[in-house]
């Protein structure tokens, strides 16, 4: 594993952040954001958090090279138990256990605030994004067909669950 530490998210990580998830924006299907974000947007979203959904980085020798989050799953009192996992990392650091580092923080930080349930959507496609959330002790809880389009293409997405 690359050496790395985690922290929490500031307003100066948002560029960084930015960048990561918009290159999978432009370039892949591991997110269903069709257009790039704004920094504007982005800090709008890190402005707007709860404490109870963190956002936390990875830097490695100074740059993030890495982020994750937890969301809101949805918007009903009786869901505040479960959170909505995210992880992107920057496309030059993958495979270096960076993306397990950053999810077994973010079980260890749901679990200190209080949530029961993680729940982790990946489109099909991203075998290694679904692989990690596996090796990180969630499982397979359903697959939506042709729930989202990009790229001109109908996508699955597969939902990974871990109870805490």
């Amino acid at each position: 594993m690359s050496a790395c530490s985690l922290r929490l998210a500031t307003r100066d990580d948002a560029g960084a952040i930015n960048d990561i998830q918009n290159h999978y924006v432009v370039h892949s299907t591991a997110t269903f954001l069709t257009e790039p974000m704004t920094l504007e947007q982005r800090l709008a979203w890190l402005d707007g958090r709860s404490p109870g959904h963190p956002v936390i980085v990875a830097q490695a020798a100074g740059p993030v090279i890495g982020w994750g989050s937890l969301e809101v799953f949805r918007i009903r009192p009786a869901y505040r138990h479960t959170a909505e996992l995210s992880v992107y990392i920057h496309s030059d650091w993958h495979r270096r256990g960076i993306g397990r580092k950053i999810v077994h923080d973010l079980v260890e930080r749901a679990r200190a605030l209080g949530h029961h349930a993680l729940v982790g959507g990946c489109c099909s496609e991203t075998t290694g994004a679904i692989g990690l959330l596996e090796a990180c002790g969630f499982s397979r809880a359903a697959h939506f067909r042709e729930v989202g389009r990009k790229f001109g293409r109908w996508l699955d997405v597969v939902f990974l669950q871990r109870l805490l």
